[in-house]
């Protein structure tokens, strides 16, 4: 997100911005929208309505004015923030597709850290982003991505029960009557849902272990047609199948029948080649499994699954563990690849953070939250599409392997 944007570029927003108003039809709607937005994009240590209309307003004594057209458009207007989270995604998804095709959509969520106690859904809860229990709200998204690039298509809050379940924080943050509980696995499947219905471009999903030890997540991924690379935790229990697809022995742990298969049976994989910094490899463990969850589901009719073990070199137990359905469709190195490309959201949460105020807004209410997310949303789909043409795939390589983390 380093670059400057030319009078050619400022010509593309100003187009795309028209595309997006058409979402909104009321002309002060796509005014105050248009505000907020280049508000987002431009340079401030804080991206929320009363800053952003502080510097956008040139007369000091109207700034007052511009930050309530602010807080109308966020938290009193109504507009449809899935029409356009739809436009943005599809002019990113525009972009990437003419690099190379868009196969891979990636579900994870983030943690944002608030201070007080009345932002809607906020509680003292874990949250990844500071890797302990803290007072956040917290935001699941979908994405998708290329090999090079990541962009998130939408974006859910996710409500605890005590927010759910409490009939005046629910009036308080204007949470919708219809709102029920959903953990983040269903969020995320309802997420996939619309992307399926808006024929958005993604067949394979990938997630951590917050949402891959969810049968009832994997389930969802079936039934839509959607083949997934999930992670799993070490507990987790499998039946080891045979060749011709029946149960080996009882049910055994992933980490413990890494160790049992042990070092030989595992293969090393480069996933990326290259010199900068350096090639990325590992050993990796295939096995054909059936998940001894308890879902219902007779042992019988649950469908095997690949199983992928990492075990690192210099390790002395298997350390990551994956359920996917890949292997009928592609290679193994190419698996690998895929399954490492989730951490790529990463980078997108740090740059929505760090730049476009992802974690900035300071309203209460539900829709406002959802509004603030959809104009960041916008606001990064332009940038992708921006980057992929100032800087195409091959330099974009050259970044990747010089910034990426190694996951």
């Amino acid at each position: 997100m380093s670059y400057e944007l030319d009078a050619a570029a400022h010509g593309r927003l100003g187009e795309y911005f028209s595309e997006i108003g058409k979402c909104l039809r009321d002309k002060r709607k796509r005014a105050s929208f248009a505000m907020y937005a280049f508000g987002l994009l431009s340079d401030g240590d804080r991206k929320s309505a009363e800053p952003i209309a502080a510097r956008t307003c040139g007369d000091p004594s109207q700034a007052n004015g511009y930050h309530l057209r602010l807080l109308h458009l966020l938290s009193r207007a109504s507009w449809d923030d899935h029409a356009v989270r739809r436009v943005a995604a599809r002019h990113a998804l525009d972009a990437m597709g003419a690099q190379e095709p868009v196969s891979v959509w990636i579900v994870d969520d983030t943690g944002m850290l608030k201070q007080g106690s009345h932002s809607v859904g906020v509680q003292r809860q874990y949250t990844g982003s500071a890797g302990k229990i803290a007072n956040c709200q917290i935001a699941v998204t979908l994405s998708a991505a290329t090999r090079y690039e990541a962009v998130p298509i939408d974006v859910a809050l996710y409500l605890p029960k005590t927010w759910i379940d409490d009939e005046g924080l629910r009036a308080k943050a204007r949470i919708p009557e219809q709102t029920t509980f959903k953990t983040k696995p269903q969020l995320a499947i309802e997420m996939i849902y619309r992307a399926c219905l808006d024929e958005l471009p993604g067949s394979i999903v990938l997630a951590d272990t917050a949402y891959g030890e969810s049968s009832e997540f994997r389930s969802g991924l079936q039934l839509y047609g959607l083949d997934f690379a999930v992670a799993i935790t070490a507990p987790t229990k499998v039946f080891l199948l045979n060749d011709v697809g029946r149960c080996r022995s009882e049910a055994i742990g992933v980490k413990e029948l890494g160790r049992k298969l042990g070092p030989k049976a595992f293969r090393r994989v480069t996933w990326r080649d290259g010199t900068a910094p350096k090639k990325l490899s590992s050993r990796f463990c295939f096995r054909r499994v059936k998940v001894a969850h308890d879902d219902g589901t007779p042992l019988d009719e649950r469908q095997p699954l690949w199983l992928v073990i990492e075990w690192p070199q210099g390790e002395a137990d298997p350390m990551k563990f994956f359920l996917t359905t890949l292997p009928h469709r592609m290679s193994k190195k190419e698996i690998v690849r895929i399954i490492k490309e989730r951490w790529r959201t990463e980078r997108v949460y740090q740059e929505m953070k760090g730049e476009l105020g992802f974690d900035h807004f300071e309203g209460r209410s539900f829709p406002g939250w959802h509004h603030h997310m959809s104009v960041v949303l916008c606001c990064y789909a332009f940038v992708v599409a921006e980057r992929l043409r100032h800087f195409p795939p091959a330099s974009l390589q050259a970044q990747d392997g010089s910034n990426r983390c190694a996951a």
